[in-house]
């Protein structure tokens, strides 16, 4: 799957010594285009490193490179001059075991490095991959944003790369350009939160590989309180290890002159965000939901950040009415009519895994199909109620089978209407049930 050209890699290699080690520079020319696809509000990317060709998050929120799945890749990726380290992140368990590599060639687009560090994690249970319903190999921000200018077109995704030394800004009187301000090479905006019928200054991390709107920090002396109306839930998954919180919603949200409405947000529990208080100004964050209204430009070498409302600004913000949370979990044999009694492959919208079939018998054929499976369920939520259980398979969903959707679209339909029903078929130890429940508004 990620075999190496190794004459093309050789080339690259000959071809990289008149860059400067240590930075991203551009390849043949001042700009670069790069698409990305939008899933779950995170921007994937494609990345090579050392001749391996990957996908990763671009997230604002991490200094060094991470990559996941490191035992899968580590023959073809060849990382370098590795030291073992341990990595504290988000959640409530403890430090991550990881390698730290030096000199690594990474290319994003035309964009390359040649002496790139990075942090290869251990721990097979870190992995994304399962929570998008596609591959995601690792996360990188700071060291590849440093050194450009990076326009982000949330609405029509794609990222351009300009040479800060040879960009110029456009006129434009819809965009307004905001200070940003580092710690520990992260961005932080200033904004203002409105709750209970209170402006709050907030100081929030940019961070772009988070997929939900706000994240605010429960502080009592800055007036920042858990609303009247909340629900506890599963917010994410860290470097350290599961998030919970609770979700509410604000009355606004106001960055610069632009205003957000009824704005989605969650406080984390103390426990899980006990290494992202050590910065004491940090109120929270904010992140996909939020940044996908805008199409932004990041300036980092003269701490600027220019935003210009997109096609997403007005839209209200929705949230998980069903209580579920699902993720990818493999493959499953699916038995399917065989139209014309040959081995072909069996369209369906699913990336994640090769759909193929494996056995023609009779009129029927044997399919490889994507499982999607319930890994954290709100208590007294509605999905809860009708009997649902972690580690249910769903099998059906609204009479139609469920790998002729992809995860996302899945998930999409828990973030309906209230009193829109919901009809599953599940697989449970081998026994399949049916389920019926209807989306509920806690807030």
């Amino acid at each position: 799957m990620y075999r190496s050209k190794k004459i093309a890699f050789l080339f690259l290699c000959c071809s990289l010594f008149s860059f400067s080690q240590g930075k991203f520079v551009l390849q043949g020319g001042d700009k670069d285009k790069i698409a990305f696809k939008l899933i779950n509000n995170l921007i994937v990317i494609p990345v090579k490193i050392n001749g391996v060709e990957l996908s990763f998050l671009l997230d604002t929120g991490v200094s060094k490179p991470i990559i996941f799945n490191f035992l899968n890749l580590n023959e073809e990726l060849k990382i370098n001059q590795a030291e073992k380290i341990y990595l504290r992140g988000l959640g409530e368990g403890e430090s991550v075991e990881a390698l730290r590599s030096k000199n690594n060639i990474f290319q994003i687009g035309k964009a390359i490095s040649i002496s790139q560090s990075l942090y290869a994690v251990f721990d097979p249970a870190l992995n994304f991959a399962p929570r998008l319903g596609v591959p995601i190999h690792g996360i990188i921000g700071y060291d590849f944003l440093k050194d450009f200018v990076v326009e982000i077109n949330y609405s029509s995704r794609y990222m351009k790369l300009y040479a800060p030394e040879r960009y110029k800004a456009k006129n434009c009187n819809s965009c307004e350009i905001l200070d940003i301000e580092f710690f520990n090479n992260k961005p932080y905006i200033e904004g203002i939160a409105s709750l209970d019928g209170n402006e709050i200054p907030v100081t929030l991390l940019i961070d772009s590989g988070g997929s939900d709107a706000l994240w605010l920090f429960d502080d009592e002396e800055r007036g920042l309180n858990i609303p009247e109306k909340y629900f506890d839930d599963f917010l994410g998954t860290g470097l350290s290890g599961s998030v919970y919180g609770k979700r509410a919603k604000i009355d606004a949200f106001s960055v610069g002159t632009f205003k957000l409405r009824r704005v989605n947000v969650a406080f984390p529990d103390s426990t899980s965000i006990s290494f992202a208080r050590k910065f004491k100004e940090r109120s929270g964050t904010i992140s996909g939901e939020v940044l996908k209204r805008f199409n932004i430009i990041f300036d980092y070498k003269n701490r600027k950040i220019s935003l210009k409302k997109n096609r997403h600004f007005s839209e209200p913000f929705y949230y998980n009415k069903s209580g579920i949370s699902l993720e990818h979990d493999g493959v499953r044999v699916v038995k399917t009519v065989d139209t014309d009694r040959g081995v072909s492959r069996f369209q369906s919208v699913n990336e994640s895994v090769a759909t193929n079939s494996l056995i023609v018998s009779g009129s029927y054929k044997y399919n490889l199909e994507p499982s999607f499976k319930i890994v954290e369920l709100r208590i007294d939520s509605p999905a809860y109620r009708a009997g649902l259980k972690t580690g249910d398979v769903i099998l059906n969903i609204n009479n139609r089978h469920a790998h002729l959707y992809s995860l996302q679209q899945i998930i999409q339909m828990f973030y309906g209407e209230d009193g829109k029903r919901i009809r599953l078929l599940i697989d449970r130890e081998g026994i399949q049930k049916s389920f019926e429940f209807k989306l509920e508004s806690l807030l």
